[in-house]
């Protein structure tokens, strides 16, 4: 199944939902990102969560996730832009944690103590900045105490991936059920026992159920519209411009040290590990008296 996101709205207004499935997405992140299998369902979950949250961007506007925590894995990011567009990396891949109670330990390779950024840059003067305290850091459920408490948007959100026993990704997706203002409160017992109800989200997409199919479990009986669909891929947006402006803003102290000690410079790039290489004669042109 190809990676995409479809999103919903009751005829009402009072309920929006988005599900996604980013089985390849996710493949492609690992790979690049070298994660060992508990770092790869932490920022696979974290993947599937901003994809799910950047569906309601538009036109050039942008939305970026990071976590930061005491754990192993100290520092996940995830972006993703209007377009479905979504890049990720983390600080350590490798968590090397056994699993605990039959399932990935994510919480311990995040740490039970960190905090949820979110940043949304809508094309105003300044980016919009949140920040929460993490809940569980099971990344799912910190997403929803994120959008719950600061947004003001009562949510509920379920991500998921699982891993063949090579460790590539055998399904990867989640949904996100939100409830908007003068929502009918009687719907919100029955969503609350479908949500109970239904397997987990891996369970569903290895099942061959799309996310179309898996919105039309949750609103059985509630009409609604399909707001947008969208496919969902990996990509990054460095190039070697750009890699050149960060060079010229370290200071002329840290270019003449680079060209001294090994006449040149190499970058990697943290997302997709593309390798920008500069020769010393172009350190040289950088600096600022160049």
């Amino acid at each position: 199944m190809k990676d995409h996101l479809v999103r919903i709205l009751s005829k009402d207004g009072s309920l929006r939902a988005m599900a996604a499935v980013t089985t390849g997405l996710t493949e492609t992140v690992r790979r690049k990102q070298g994660t060992d299998p508990t770092a790869t369902v932490a920022l696979g979950r974290l993947l599937a969560g901003a994809a799910l949250m950047g569906s309601l961007l538009k036109g050039d506007q942008r939305l970026a996730l990071m976590i930061e925590g005491g754990g192993p894995l100290q520092r996940l990011h995830a972006e993703t832009d209007a377009h479905g567009h979504l890049r990720a990396s983390l600080k350590n891949p490798v968590a090397d944690l056994p699993p605990k109670d039959g399932r990935f330990d994510v919480a311990g390779a995040i740490g039970r103590a960190g905090f949820l950024h979110v940043i949304k840059d809508l094309g105003l003067k300044d980016p919009y900045r949140g920040m929460v305290q993490l809940y569980t850091s099971e990344v799912a459920e910190d997403l929803a105490y994120y959008l719950t408490t600061s947004e003001q948007v009562p949510s509920t959100v379920a991500l998921g991936v699982s891993l063949e026993t090579d460790g590539r990704i055998g399904a990867s997706g989640g949904f996100m059920v939100q409830a908007m203002p003068g929502c009918d409160e009687a719907l919100l017992p029955l969503l609350e026992l479908r949500l109970q109800g239904l397997p987990p989200t891996t369970t569903l997409l290895q099942q061959g159920q799309t996310p179309t199919a898996i919105l039309e479990q949750l609103f059985e009986g509630i009409p609604f519209t399909v707001q947008g669909e969208i496919d969902l891929d990996f990509r990054c947006g460095c190039n070697r411009p750009q890699i050149e402006a960060v060079l010229k803003g370290v200071g002329q102290d840290e270019l003449q040290e680079m060209i001294e000690k090994d006449n040149g410079a190499a970058v990697t790039c943290e997302y997709c590990k593309e390798q920008y290489l500069f020769s010393g004669e172009e350190l040289e042109a950088m600096k600022p008296n160049a």
